[in-house]
C-alpha cells in the first residue's frame, strides 16, 4: 500500500474529474458537492501520507518507480516520491484546494462542472510536480497545470481574462521550453532522467552547469515570478475568479520557487554558489519593487497581487542564503505565504462578490456593518506584514537570519536592505486596512453590506487556526524539512570545498 500512496494521492482528483464528467449539467449542487468531497478526501491522503513520513529520514520516501517510456535506449520512469522538501507543499496543495472550491459555492454559477473538472485537474499536476523524481514526468506535470490555468481565468475571469490567460500561458510557456531543452541535453548526457541518480553522479564541469542552471532558472523565474519576470502576474490575479486566485498565489507560483530548490540547487551546486549573490540582488529588487509599487495600487486585488511579487522575493532570499536557516526559512515562507496571501484573495472576493468593485475609494468605514469580516481581515494582514505571534514572522525572522550569516551571498547588506521591505510591507498593507475599514461610513453602498455568512467563516477559520500554529509554534514544521534540507547543504558544501 506504501508504493502505491503517492500514485493515489496524485491522481485521485482525476478520478474524481472524471466521475464529474459523467454528470448531469443541471445538477449543479450535486456537482459542487462531489468536487468538494474528492478534495477532502484528497486531503485526507495527504495526512495519511504525514503520519507515515519517517521525520528523521533526509531521503526519498514511498518511492514507486516504474518504466514508463523506451525510446532507442532510453527510459522514462514513472518515479514518485517525497521528502521533507516536498511534504509542507503537498500538504498546502490539498488543503487550499477544498478551501477555494468551497470559495466558489455562490460566486461561480455558470458552466459549475467545468470549472469543477479543471479545478480538480489543476490539483493533479501540481501534486505531480512536488512528487515527480523523474525530469521527464516532471515537466510533463509541469506543462498540464498551464491547462487548467489558463481555462479557469480564460472562461471565468473578468472582463480581459483572455488577455490575461494567453499572457500567463506564453510566459510560462516561453521559460519552460528552455528547461526542456537542458532536460534533454541531462537526460543524453547520463541516460537517465531520474533526479537522485543526476545528482548522485554529478561532476557536471562548473561553465555547463552554468548554462543549465540559467536555462532551469528561466522556467522557475517566470513562474515565481522573479522580478523582472513578474508583468504576468498583476494581470492573472485581477482577471481570475477568487478560487483561481487562491491557488494561483497559494501554490502555483510555489512550483517556481520549489523548482529552484529541488533542481538547482542540488544538480547545480557550483552554479547556485556562483550566481547566489545576483539572486540575492534581484530578490531584494523584487521585496522593494513589490512593496513600492504596492502602495501605488487603487485596486485591492493588485495590490495583494503585487505583494506577492514582494513577499516571494523573502523565499527567494532564503534559499541562495544556501544555508540551513535560510532554506528552512524560505520553505516555510512558501507554506506562510500560501495561507496569508491566499487568505487575502478570499476576503477580496467575498467584499467583491457585495460590492462589484474592488477600488479602495469606493469603501471606508465598513467595520460598522461587518464586524466579523473586519476581525478577520485585520489577523490577516498582520500576518501578511509579519506581526510576532504570526506566521508571516517566524518564516521572514529565519529567512533574514539566514541572509545576514550567509557566506554564499557574501554581504549582509541583502538582508538589512530586505529587512526595508518588512517596514514598507507594513506600510501599504495598514494603508490597505484604513482606507477599507477606518473612517466614516459616508457612500450609501455599503451601508446595507451583510456580514461573513456561516459558510464564509468556515472557509476562512482553518486558515486562521494555521496562522496562530505556525506563528506560536513552529517546531514541528521545521522538524519535517530539517534532514532534507541538511542533505541539500551537505552538496552545496561539497561542490564549496570543489571550487576551492
Amino acid at each position: 500500500m506504501e508504493s502505491s500512496m503517492l500514485s493515489l494521492l496524485t491522481f485521485f482528483p482525476t478520478i474524481g474529474a472524471l466521475l464529474l464528467l459523467a454528470f448531469p449539467k443541471n445538477r449543479d449542487s450535486w456537482i459542487r458537492w462531489t468536487a468538494l468531497t474528492v478534495s477532502l478526501i484528497t486531503f485526507l491522503l495527504s495526512l495519511v501520507l504525514l503520519a507515515g513520513f519517517d521525520r528523521s529520514d533526509p531521503e526519498l520516501q514511498m518511492v514507486i518507480r516504474l518504466p514508463w517510456i523506451r525510446v532507442s535506449g532510453w527510459t522514462i520512469e514513472y518515479h514518485l516520491g517525497v521528502d521533507g522538501l516536498s511534504l509542507l507543499l503537498i500538504l498546502l496543495t490539498t488543503f487550499l484546494t477544498p478551501i477555494s472550491i468551497l470559495s466558489t459555492w455562490r460566486a461561480i454559477q455558470e458552466r459549475v462542472k467545468e470549472f469543477m473538472v479543471f479545478f480538480l485537474l489543476l490539483e493533479t499536476g501540481m501534486l505531480g510536480v512536488f512528487l515527480a523524481m523523474d525530469l521527464f514526468l516532471f515537466y510533463v506535470f509541469w506543462e498540464f497545470t498551464l491547462v487548467p490555468m489558463y481555462f479557469l481565468i480564460g472562461i471565468w475571469g473578468g472582463e480581459r481574462r483572455m488577455y490575461a490567460a494567453i499572457k500567463f500561458f506564453l510566459y510560462t510557456m516561453a521559460g519552460s521550453i528552455l528547461m526542456l531543452l537542458a532536460i534533454v541535453w541531462l537526460g543524453l548526457r547520463a541516460n537517465t532522467f531520474s533526479v537522485p541518480e543526476l545528482i548522485a553522479a554529478g561532476a557536471i564541469p562548473q561553465g555547463i552547469q552554468l548554462w543549465l542552471f540559467l536555462a532551469f532558472a528561466a522556467a522557475f523565474a517566470i513562474k515565481v515570478p522573479m522580478w523582472p519576470l513578474h508583468s504576468w502576474l498583476p494581470d492573472a490575479h485581477v482577471e481570475a475568479p477568487t478560487a483561481g486566485s487562491v491557488i494561483l498565489a497559494g501554490v502555483l507560483l510555489k512550483l517556481g520557487t520549489y523548482g529552484f530548490l529541488r533542481f538547482n540547487l542540488s544538480l547545480f551546486p557550483q552554479a547556485s554558489l556562483r550566481m547566489a549573490p545576483w539572486i540575492a540582488l534581484l530578490a531584494v529588487i523584487g521585496i522593494l519593487y513589490g512593496a513600492i509599487v504596492s502602495y501605488a495600487q487603487r485596486d485591492v486585488k493588485k495590490l495583494v497581487a503585487y505583494s506577492s511579487v514582494s513577499h516571494l522575493g523573502f523565499v527567494m532570499l532564503g534559499l541562495f542564503a544556501l544555508n540551513p536557516l535560510g532554506i528552512q526559512g524560505a520553505i516555510l515562507q512558501m507554506v506562510n505565504h500560501g495561507l496569508s496571501t491566499g487568505a487575502l484573495f478570499l476576503l477580496v472576493g467575498m467584499l467583491y462578490e457585495r460590492r462589484h468593485t474592488r477600488e479602495l475609494e469606493a469603501f471606508g468605514g465598513i467595520w460598522k456593518v461587518m464586524p466579523v469580516y473586519t476581525a478577520i481581515t485585520l489577523v490577516v494582514t498582520l500576518s501578511s506584514m509579519g506581526l510576532p505571534g504570526l506566521n508571516g514572522f517566524v518564516g521572514e525572522f529565519t529567512i533574514l537570519l539566514g541572509a545576514f550569516g550567509s557566506p554564499a551571498i557574501g554581504s549582509a547588506w541583502f538582508a538589512a536592505l530586505a529587512a526595508v521591505g518588512v517596514i514598507l510591507a507594513a506600510i501599504y498593507l495598514l494603508y490597505m486596512f484604513q482606507k477599507l475599514f477606518l473612517g466614516p461610513l459616508d457612500k450609501a453602498e455599503n451601508q446595507g453590506l451583510s456580514d461573513l455568512s456561516a459558510r464564509e467563516i468556515l472557509t476562512l477559520a482553518p486558515i486562521l487556526a494555521l496562522i496562530f500554529w505556525i506563528g506560536l509554534y513552529p517546531r514541528p514544521f521545521f522538524d519535517l524539512m530539517a534532514p532534507s534540507v541538511g542533505k541539500v547543504i551537505a552538496l552545496v558544501n561539497t561542490a564549496a570545498i570543489a571550487m576551492r
